[in-house]
C-alpha cells in the first residue's frame, strides 16, 4: 500500500508538472501570439527586453522587422557573448492612440528596457512622454519632424535624419537657378507642417519668397488633389517643392501629369520622403515624375551595403513566407539596422541590466491611470547614456549622435529619367552644391545637366504667365485735369477708356522688351482729394492684389516700398526749383569790364608792366627816350606800355634787338585780346542777358519768400523737411499757375521759386522755359517706377527691360514727343553762355609764351651784361668824361634860353651839338659838270675827327643821368 500510495503521489506530482508546463505553454503561445514575438519561446530572464512598435499591414513595417531581425543575427555572430536581447513587435498600426496604447502594454507586461519605434512622427509625441516618465529610451528611425526637435528629451533618439536639415539644400538649388519664389506642397499633417518654417528660414536667407502655400489632407481624395493642382496651374510661380508621404505624393504626380504640369518651364523639387521611397515606387509613377528632381540622404558604398540586399530578401521572406518579392530595401531599412546595433552595442557596454524596474509611490498607485502604474526603469539613464554616446561605421555610414539625432553627411540629387534615375549632384553642409563628393562645386554650377520637365535641358525660369488667358490689370490713376504723364479719355460712344502719356509710352516700350508676352489691360481708377494720398491708397489695392500693377507718375518713396515692389526709375530723379530770370549785363554801368574776368585785367596790367620794365633794362644805358629822374623813368615805362596797345611805337625809340623781340611777344597779346574783347562785348551789348533772381535755397530763406509745389505732391513734406515755414509754402495744380506765381513774385501774392520733381519741371520748362531757369541743388529722390505686388517676378524682367529702353534712343522720342525739344529751350535760356567772359584759364597759353619771351630776353641781356662788365674793366681808359657827340638840328629863330645853356659834360652825360641857323641851299646837279663832293659833317659821336662846319657852331651840354648812345 505504500508503495501504491507513493507511486500515486509520483504520478500525481508528475501530472502537477505537466499541468503547469502546459499552462505555461498556453501562456507562452497566446502571449506570442499577441505580441509577435519573434523568438518561438520567452527568452532568458537574463535577456533585455526591447519592445517594436510596427505597422506589420504594410510592406515597411515588414520590411523594418526584417532588418532589425537580420541586425541582430549578426551582431551576435561578430561580438560571441553579447547579452541577447529578446525582442517584442505589437503591431500598432496607424494610429496614434493604438500606439501609445502598446507602448503602454510593452512597459506594464514585459517591462521592456527600450522601445524602438514608433512609425509616425505624431505617435512619437505621444510616446516621448511615456518614456520620459518611465525613464525608458525611445529610438525612432522614421519620425522626421522637426517639431520632435523643437522640445528636445533626453529619453528621445533620432536615429533618421530630421527633415530641417534638407532645407539648406533646397534653398541651394532655388538659388543656382535663380528662382526668386517657389510653392510649397505639403500634407496636413506635422510632418508636413513641421518641415515649412525651416524651408521659409532657408529660402529667406538667399531672397527667395513663397507667395502661397498649397496644403494637402493628410488623407486627400483624388477630387481635393485636383482642385488643388487646378489652383496652382493659374498662378504664375513654376517652381514647386513637395514634401508628404509617397502614397500621397504618387497621386499628387499622377494628376499633375494630366493637367499637363510637368510640361516646359515647370521645376519640381521632391525631399527625401519620396526620396527615401523611390525604389518602392512603382512605374506608372515613375513616369509621371519625368524631370523631377529629388533629393535623398547619401549612402557611401559599402562592403557589406553591398552584400545587403540579397541577406535581407532571405530575411524577409523567411519572415512572412508566402508574401510577394520585397522591393530593394531603402534607407528607412538601413537606419533600422543601424538602430538594432546601436541598442545592441550599448548593451555591450552597460553589461546586465539589473536594477530593474522600480513601481511609483503609493499616493501614484492609488490613481487607476494606467499611466501613473506604470514602473520607473532604474537602468534607463545608464542604457540612454551608452546609447547616446555610442558610435560605429554602420550600413547606412557613420553612425553618431549629436543631441540625440543622427547628423547628415550629404544629401544626393537624383534627377527621374527615363524608367529610373541619374544622380545630378550632391549637396554637403561644408561645400554646397557639387557635381561629385570628391571635388569642389564646378565651375557651371554645381551640378551636372538636369533633364527637366518637358525635355529641356534649359533651367526653367521659375515663373510662366498663367495658362488661363488671365491678363494684368494694371491701375491708371485718373487726374481730374490733363496731365501729359497720364491722360485717360472716355469715348462716350463705345464707353472705351483711351489711356495716353510720357507714363504710358514708357510702359508700352518696356513691355514690349520683354522676352516673353504679357497681356495686360487698363484699369482707370479715379482719384480725388489729396493727390499723393490716392496714389498710396492705390499701391495698397495693388498689395492687396486687387490690382495686378499700376503704372503712372508713381514716385518712389520709402513709405510705398514697405508694401509694394518698385522696378528700376525710368525717369530723372530728384526734386529742383524753377525760378524766374532777370534782365543783367547789357542794362549795367560797368558793362565795358564784363567781357574779362577781373583776374585777367589784373595779369594783363602785370604784362604791359613787365613789358614796360624789361624793354627799360635793355634800353636806359643806351636809350635817351629811357633816361632822366625815376619819376620819368617810370612814366616812360607807363606811357611806353599804354602806347604799345594802341599802336606800335616808333622803331626810332628803341635800339636794342632784344627790347624789340619783347614787344613783338606784348603786340601779339594785345591784338589777340583786342580781338576777343570786341566779340564778347558785341555780343553782351547786343544779346538778351539773363540771369536767376535766386540761385539757392539759402537765399531763399534768407529773403523769406514764398515757394511753390505742385499740389497733393509729397515735395511739400521736403520741403517742411528743409526747414520752410509752413505758412511760406503755396501749392499749385499745373504748368500755367506754376509760370502766373512766378511772374508775379513772392512780394505780389506769388512765389520767388517753384519746387518740384524734375520730370514736372520739365515740362514747365517745355512751355516757359525762355524767362524761368532750374537752379540749385538736387535734392535726391526715387523717381518714377512701375508698381507691382510684394515678391512679384515681374519686377525683374520689367527692370531689365526698362535699362534698355532708358539707354537707348527711344526714351529720348518719348521725351521729345510730351516735352518737346528741350536742346531748343536750353539754347534759348543759356544765352549768357553764348556770351561767354574771357577768363585767364583760356589765354594761359599766350601768357605763357610771353612770360618765356620775357625770361629768354632777360637771360640773354645778363650774358651780354656780364661779357660787356668784363671787358670794359679791361680796356677801361683815365679819361672818365667821354662821350658821345650827337648833334642836332634846331630852328635857328629859337630863343628858347634853354638851349643856350652850357653844362658840364660828365662820364653820363650827353654832348648835344645844335647847328643854329638853316643850311646852305646846295645847287642843283648838272648834266654838263659834275656836281662837287660834299664834305661830311663832323660826326664826333663816331669817334673820328670831322672838318669844321661851314657854318656857325654853339656847342651846348646837355646832362643827362643815363648813360648810353649819342642823339643825332
Amino acid at each position: 500500500m505504500v508503495g501504491v500510495g507513493r507511486n500515486c503521489g509520483i504520478v500525481a506530482s508528475c501530472l502537477v508538472l505537466m499541468s503547469s508546463w502546459l499552462c505555461s505553454f498556453l501562456l507562452v503561445s497566446h502571449d506570442s501570439t499577441r505580441l509577435g514575438l519573434a523568438q518561438g519561446q520567452r527568452p532568458p530572464a537574463a535577456a533585455a527586453q526591447v519592445g517594436m512598435l510596427l505597422d506589420l499591414r504594410s510592406a515597411g513595417g515588414r520590411a523594418s522587422r526584417a532588418s532589425i531581425s537580420l541586425a541582430l543575427d549578426d551582431f551576435y555572430l561578430s561580438q560571441p557573448g553579447s547579452a541577447r536581447i529578446s525582442l517584442h513587435v505589437i503591431d500598432c498600426k496607424d494610429d496614434e492612440i493604438t500606439a501609445a496604447s502598446a507602448a503602454i502594454d510593452l512597459l506594464k507586461d514585459y517591462k521592456v528596457q527600450a522601445i524602438i519605434g514608433p512609425k509616425t512622427s505624431t505617435q512619437a509625441r505621444f510616446i516621448i512622454g511615456i518614456g520620459n516618465q518611465t525613464n525608458v529610451p525611445i529610438l525612432s528611425y522614421t519620425a522626421t519632424s522637426p517639431y520632435l526637435s523643437a522640445n528636445p528629451s533626453k529619453y528621445f533618439v533620432r536615429t533618421a535624419l530630421d527633415d530641417a536639415s534638407q532645407a539648406p539644400a533646397i534653398a541651394s538649388l532655388v538659388k543656382l537657378f535663380g528662382w526668386r519664389q517657389v510653392v510649397p506642397i505639403y500634407e496636413d499633417s506635422d510632418f508636413g507642417r513641421g518641415f515649412i518654417p525651416s524651408l521659409v528660414d532657408a529660402l529667406q536667407n538667399i531672397d527667395a519668397r513663397i507667395p502661397y502655400r498649397s496644403v494637402i489632407p493628410s488623407v486627400p481624395t483624388d477630387d481635393q488633389i485636383k482642385a488643388e493642382i487646378n489652383k496652382l496651374k493659374t498662378m504664375q510661380t513654376r517652381v514647386f517643392i513637395v514634401h508628404m508621404s509617397s502614397d500621397i505624393a504618387a497621386r499628387l504626380f499622377f494628376i499633375a501629369h494630366e493637367a499637363e504640369m510637368l510640361a516646359d518651364g515647370y521645376a519640381w523639387i521632391v525631399t527625401d520622403s519620396v526620396g527615401n521611397m523611390f525604389s518602392s515606387l512603382d512605374q506608372n509613377t515613375i513616369n509621371s515624375m519625368q524631370g523631377v528632381l529629388v533629393l535623398r540622404p547619401y549612402v557611401p558604398p559599402s562592403d557589406k551595403l553591398l552584400h545587403f540586399p540579397a541577406r535581407f530578401v532571405s530575411q524577409y521572406l523567411r519572415e512572412n513566407p508566402g508574401a510577394p518579392y520585397p522591393a530593394n530595401p531603402n534607407v528607412f531599412q538601413l537606419w533600422a539596422y543601424d538602430t538594432a546595433w546601436a541598442i545592441a552595442t550599448a548593451l555591450r557596454r552597460t553589461g546586465s541590466l539589473t536594477l530593474g524596474f522600480q513601481m511609483p509611490s503609493q499616493q501614484k498607485s492609488n490613481s487607476s491611470n494606467d499611466l501613473s502604474m506604470l514602473s520607473v526603469s532604474q537602468d534607463g539613464p545608464m542604457l540612454i547614456d551608452a546609447i547616446r554616446s555610442t558610435t560605429f561605421q554602420g550600413i547606412s555610414g557613420d553612425f553618431a549622435l549629436l543631441n540625440g539625432q543622427q547628423q547628415p553627411f550629404a544629401f544626393e540629387i537624383i534627377n527621374v529619367i527615363g524608367n529610373s534615375y541619374q544622380t545630378a549632384g550632391f549637396w554637403t553642409l561644408k561645400s554646397g552644391l557639387s557635381t561629385s563628393l570628391t571635388t569642389a562645386p564646378s565651375a557651371t554650377g554645381g551640378l551636372k545637366t538636369v533633364i527637366w520637365p518637358g525635355g529641356s535641358v534649359l533651367p526653367p525660369k521659375g515663373w510662366e504667365w498663367p495658362v488661363t488667358g488671365k491678363r494684368l490689370r494694371i491701375a491708371v490713376p485718373v487726374k481730374p485735369f490733363s496731365n501729359p504723364f497720364v491722360n485717360v479719355n472716355k469715348d462716350e460712344t463705345t464707353g472705351k477708356f483711351e489711356v495716353t502719356g510720357y507714363c504710358i509710352d514708357v510702359f508700352e516700350a518696356v513691355m514690349q522688351e520683354m522676352p516673353y508676352a504679357v497681356p495686360f489691360v487698363y484699369v482707370p481708377v479715379d482719384i480725388s482729394g489729396n493727390i499723393s494720398s490716392s496714389y498710396s491708397e492705390i499701391c495698397r489695392q495693388v498689395s492687396a492684389k486687387i490690382y495686378d500693377a499700376m503704372v503712372g507718375d508713381t514716385t518712389i518713396v520709402m513709405d510705398r516700398s514697405l508694401y509694394v515692389d518698385f522696378t528700376l526709375p525710368y525717369t530723372e530723379s530728384g526734386v529742383q526749383m524753377v525760378v524766374p530770370m532777370k534782365e543783367n549785363w547789357s542794362k549795367s554801368f560797368w558793362v565795358f569790364v564784363k567781357p574779362i574776368e577781373n583776374v585777367l585785367w589784373a595779369a594783363i596790367l602785370a604784362v604791359f608792366v613787365s613789358t614796360g620794365f624789361v624793354v627799360w633794362l635793355v634800353e636806359h644805358k643806351r636809350n635817351r627816350h629811357f633816361g632822366g629822374n625815376a619819376a620819368q623813368q617810370f612814366f616812360n615805362i607807363s606811357y611806353f606800355s599804354f602806347q604799345a596797345i594802341i599802336a606800335t611805337p616808333r622803331d626810332q625809340k628803341l635800339k636794342k634787338w632784344l627790347s624789340k623781340f619783347v614787344l613783338i611777344n606784348l603786340l601779339l597779346l594785345v591784338w589777340l585780346l583786342e580781338k576777343l574783347y570786341s566779340a564778347s562785348l558785341t555780343s553782351m551789348m547786343t544779346a538778351r542777358q539773363l540771369q536767376p533772381t535766386v540761385v539757392d535755397m539759402n537765399q531763399l530763406m534768407r529773403n523769406g519768400d514764398y515757394v511753390g509745389y505742385r499740389g497733393g505732391s509729397f515735395v511739400k513734406d521736403l520741403l517742411i523737411s528743409l526747414k520752410v515755414d509752413e505758412h511760406k509754402i503755396r501749392n499749385y495744380s499745373s504748368p500755367d499757375q506754376f509760370a502766373e506765381a512766378l511772374m508775379r513774385g513772392s512780394g505780389n501774392g506769388g512765389v520767388a521759386a517753384i519746387f518740384d520733381e524734375i520730370p514736372y519741371l520739365k515740362l514747365f520748362m517745355s512751355k516757359h522755359c525762355s524767362n524761368h531757369s532750374v537752379v540749385g541743388r538736387v535734392y535726391k529722390t526715387g523717381g518714377f517706377g512701375f508698381v507691382f505686388p510684394k515678391g512679384s517676378p515681374l519686377v525683374a524682367d520689367i527692370s531689365r527691360a526698362i535699362l534698355k529702353v532708358t539707354e537707348g534712343d527711344m526714351i529720348v522720342g518719348i521725351e521729345r514727343k510730351w516735352f518737346g525739344d528741350q536742346v531748343a529751350c536750353d539754347s534759348q535760356r543759356n544765352v549768357l553762355g553764348s556770351a561767354a567772359v574771357i577768363t585767364l584759364s583760356s589765354l594761359r597759353g599766350v601768357f605763357l609764351i610771353t612770360a618765356g619771351a620775357w625770361a629768354l630776353a632777360l637771360i640773354i641781356w645778363a650774358v651780354i651784361w656780364f661779357r660787356q662788365r668784363r671787358r670794359g674793366h679791361a680796356t677801361q681808359q683815365s679819361d672818365d668824361t667821354l662821350a658821345e657827340l650827337a648833334v642836332e638840328h634846331v630852328d635857328a629863330d629859337s630863343r628858347d634860353p634853354d638851349e643856350r645853356v652850357v653844362w658840364t659834360i660828365g662820364r653820363d652825360s650827353h654832348l648835344v651839338l645844335r647847328l643854329l641857323g638853316n643850311p646852305p641851299p646846295q645847287p642843283a646837279p648838272s648834266d654838263e659838270e659834275p656836281e662837287p663832293e660834299q664834305q661830311p659833317q663832323a660826326a664826333l659821336g663816331d669817334g673820328e675827327a670831322g672838318e669844321e662846319p661851314e657854318m656857325p657852331l654853339q656847342e651846348q651840354e646837355v646832362p643827362d643821368s643815363e648813360g648810353g648812345e649819342f642823339r643825332r
